[in-house]
């Protein structure tokens, strides 16, 4: 719908007490367009980093977090655990986002750093490894010297949620990490997203930014790939867990598929 055509009033309105006419805008002036509007700066990635790990926003999660690294389990008896929020990490000309659940009780929020430390990483890193995303194959703790290339791995939620199952409510809470990342990573032009939870996650972002208009058009399942109307290609895999690696449901071959289409539609040579 365009601009409506402005009138200019025939005489001054009475509550303004002047003669001179009001100037209003010219019928042919046109009003930008929102959904044009240059956007916003990216933000800075230090200032996300910092504001995720000092996030506080969902009480029964940093208490779980904070009683894990006090308590510990028996392996890591000897370990100082992170238990803060944690943020994504990766290279910042990412064109490939990889986004997971949660952190690890006993990986991530041990370590600081996502897929580190526990079964899940040590699927998925030596996949990584293989089609150049990686530096090494195995990620132990996130001083180990591991960098990724053209991939940022993120996740929906920041803190270990007890049974891997956050509530709505904290997925709600911490949708601000995850679009303050998103806009941090300018480049990306894929987004594979490793489980259900982190694709409704994601959508969830997508619907708040009005970049699709419905989540029941973008159904999850190991594979899927879609094409959104912002030219973003989303990709879907089981997630790599314990539980869905140790009983076949992902194989290795079923992920590096995923992740070779992702270098494709990357245009990662």
């Amino acid at each position: 719908m365009g601009c409506p055509h402005f009138i200019r009033h025939p005489r001054p309105v009475k509550s303004i007490r002047r003669k001179a006419p009001i100037l209003l805008p010219s019928p042919t002036a046109q009003s930008p367009d929102p959904l044009r509007q240059l956007p916003n700066p990216a933000p800075d990635p230090d200032h996300v980093r910092d504001s995720i790990i000092a996030c506080e926003l969902c009480p029964r999660l940093r208490d779980y977090c904070t009683r894990i690294g006090e308590t510990r389990r028996r392996a890591y008896q000897d370990h100082a655990y992170w238990a803060r929020p944690v943020p994504g990490f990766g290279d910042l000309r990412a064109c490939a986002l990889i986004l997971g659940l949660a952190p690890g009780a006993h990986g991530a929020n041990r370590t600081g750093r996502p897929f580190t430390g526990d079964g899940s990483g040590d699927f998925m890193y030596p996949v990584l490894h293989d089609l150049g995303f990686a530096s090494k194959p195995r990620a132990i703790s996130r001083d180990d010297g591991l960098r990724l290339r053209d991939a940022w791995i993120g996740s929906v939620v920041r803190c270990a949620p007890p049974g891997d199952k956050p509530t709505p409510q904290e997925i709600r809470n911490c949708a601000v990490h995850l679009a303050a990342e998103i806009n941090a990573l300018p480049r990306v032009r894929v987004v594979v997203c490793l489980g259900k939870i982190a694709w409704d996650g994601f959508l969830a972002h997508l619907l708040l930014g009005g970049v699709i208009a419905r989540r029941s058009d973008y159904r999850f399942a190991h594979a899927a790939e879609y094409t959104l109307p912002s030219g973003l290609h989303l990709l879907g895999s089981y997630h790599p867990s314990l539980r869905n690696t140790n009983t076949g449901r992902l194989d290795r071959a079923m992920f590096a598929h995923v992740f070779v289409r992702a270098r494709e539609l990357a245009g990662v040579r």
